[in-house]
């Protein structure tokens, strides 16, 4: 049962982002995206550590300026979206590591696969918007393993090395809306 000091926040997926990138051929990263994604966000101001985090993202959303490649992604060689359509993230655990700075670790779900991952979450302050609502900023950052959860498709060089490098970068951006409370009937 959420405590009395836990408010519930929405994502504004407008102003919001869940990105990555990976090395392409040795030598430079390729940058993509998911488009599709939403979840729930619950604070206790009272004590950070009690907060909740709650994430779903839609794989096939995934976007990285190339068709064919993005074609690529959704096949059976890598996120294989007819079998696992749904990426998902849910906190088990988050640390105050300074005013502006948390760790959030949770269970991470890629292609079937269930794995720990700490976010590196910085909070970027809150503000009321011309509307009234009441919003806050977050960024994070993490990098797992894509072999890890099962992501192992690649392709030699001739010159040695291989198409696709196995770190993958997340960075995420977050504007969340102070969700209007209701009152008990």
């Amino acid at each position: 049962m959420p405590s009395m000091t836990t408010t519930k926040w929405n994502f504004d997926l407008s102003h919001s982002s869940v990105n990555f990138s990976v090395r392409h051929l040795m030598i430079s990263k390729v940058h993509g995206r998911f488009t599709q994604w939403d979840g729930s966000l619950e604070i206790d101001d009272a004590d950070v550590t009690q907060s909740k985090l709650d994430v779903a993202i839609q794989a096939a959303s995934i976007e990285t300026r190339d068709e064919k490649r993005d074609a690529h992604l959704r096949s059976a060689d890598f996120f294989d979206v007819a079998t696992y359509p749904t990426l998902t993230f849910k906190s088990t655990k988050i640390e105050k590591r300074s005013d502006s700075e948390l760790a959030v670790t949770g269970e991470l779900t890629i292609h079937g696969v269930t794995k720990s991952v700490t976010l590196d979450v910085e909070l970027n302050g809150e503000s009321k918007d011309p509307w009234g609502g009441i919003r806050r900023g977050f960024s994070a950052k993490t990098s797992v393993n894509r072999k890890d959860f099962g992501l192992t498709w690649n392709a030699a060089l001739e010159t040695g090395g291989v198409v696709v490098g196995d770190k993958v970068e997340i960075s995420i951006e977050v504007e969340a809306i102070k969700a209007a409370e209701t009152q008990a009937a």
